[in-house]
This record gives C-alpha cells, structure tokens and sequence, in this order.
C-alpha cells in the first residue's frame, strides 16, 4: 500500500481493536496503542490477561466488544492470527493490520475474500508517523 492509499485509510478509520495489546509500557503492544489512542483514535484492548488499558475496558476476544470496529491492529503469534482473521470479518472490519514479523497467509486470504484491507509485517504506529508526522492524523 501505497502513502496515499495509507493515508486515506487512517482517515477513514476511527476505531480499532488492537489485539494483545499490552499494560507494559515498555512494549511495542502498548506504545503503538497509546500514540494511536493521543492521535483521536478510539481504542478497544483486547487481551483476556488484561482488565483495562490506557483507560479503556479490556476484552478478551474481539467477539465481546459490543460496538463497531473499523480496524483490527494485531500483536498475536503468526499462528492465532486466522482466527483472529474470522473473528475481524464476523465483526465488519474493514481492515486487518498485522505488526512487524507477524505474517499469515491464511489470514490474508481470509480477509481479502471478504474484502478487507490486510496488511502484515508492518508498523501501524510507524506508517502513521511517517505520513503524518507527529501531529494530529486529521
């Protein structure tokens, strides 16, 4: 995907589900969900070790959040990640993100049938700063 195509994405999407997240702040789980979380991003922690992060309710799966997502954000092991796949398409996501080193093919072709955007081994947090910069992603 393209800067362009990217950036028409972040503005498209408002809230997004960010899986295994993190209440470490010394990890990526939680840092990426933060800076989204200060850029207007609504966030919904899912992670059944977790009862709230960043000030949010934590769910366990993303099956328990009782309202629409438009992007699932994942920091699972490559193998949970089908699942996590059905689960975002169940949901009406428009976009699976996976972060960096976390690549299934599975997934992808789980997501693109039903027409999501999917995106793997990559950094939501540091394709965001590089089109945006710092600032707000409006």
């Amino acid at each position: 995907m393209n800067d362009d195509e990217l950036k028409e994405l972040f503005r498209s999407i408002k809230t997004i589900a960010v899986v295994g997240v993190s209440n470490n702040q010394e990890k990526a789980a939680y840092g990426v969900a933060k800076y989204l979380k200060q850029r207007g991003y609504r966030i919904i922690p899912v992670n059944p070790g977790c009862d709230e992060v960043l000030g949010e309710k934590c769910y366990s799966a993303i099956e328990e959040i009782p309202d629409e997502i438009d992007a699932v954000d994942v920091f699972r092991k490559a193998e949970f990640v089908p699942e996590t796949a059905k689960a975002a398409v169940k949901k009406g996501a428009k976009v699976l993100w996976l972060q960096d080193s976390i690549i299934s093919p599975e997934a992808q072709k789980i997501a693109e049938e039903a027409g999501m955007k999917f995106i793997q081994n990559d950094c939501m947090f540091r394709r965001h700063v590089g089109i945006f910069g710092f600032g707000n992603a409006k």
